[in-house]
């Protein structure tokens, strides 16, 4: 896993997706990540795909003002919502929540991997964080 913290953008796959998120202007590639993870539904999630999922409901998160964690991995985000005005609708908000939730039940790659380190407590704590900032 190519992860060095359990916070949302601190992977190889989150900061991928923050790279493309500059190419865009709206919300297209947000929900793009939120529907391969609802449309995984009884199949098995693949870790990438769960882990741009989590960085886009971060995205939502910061365009409704609910901050998370600010470093150097979430720059490139934090500049792309200052920039780009864009307000999510409750549609999306419903995907990114749904997607959460899909990210957290089994058969997850990423929810695997994290009860692998032993260290998915914390990680579990941050996506749930995450998920009260989307729903507000």
């Amino acid at each position: 896993m190519g992860a060095w913290s359990h916070e949302s953008f601190d992977n190889d796959d989150a900061c991928d997706f923050s790279s493309d998120l500059l190419d865009t202007e709206d919300l297209s590639i947000v929900e793009d990540a939120f529907n391969i993870v609802i449309n995984s539904t009884g199949a098995y999630l693949e870790a990438p795909d769960a882990a741009r999922a989590i960085a886009a409901a971060e995205v939502l998160a910061r365009l409704q003002g609910n901050w998370g964690v600010r470093n150097a991995y979430t720059e490139t985000v934090d500049t792309w919502v200052a920039q780009v005005k864009v307000a999510p609708d409750e549609a999306i908000r419903q995907k990114a929540l749904q997607a959460i939730d899909r990210t957290l039940e089994q058969p997850s790659e990423l929810l695997d991997l994290w009860q692998e380190s032993g260290k998915q407590e914390s990680w579990i704590a941050a996506v749930n964080d995450l998920k009260q900032r989307v729903q507000k």
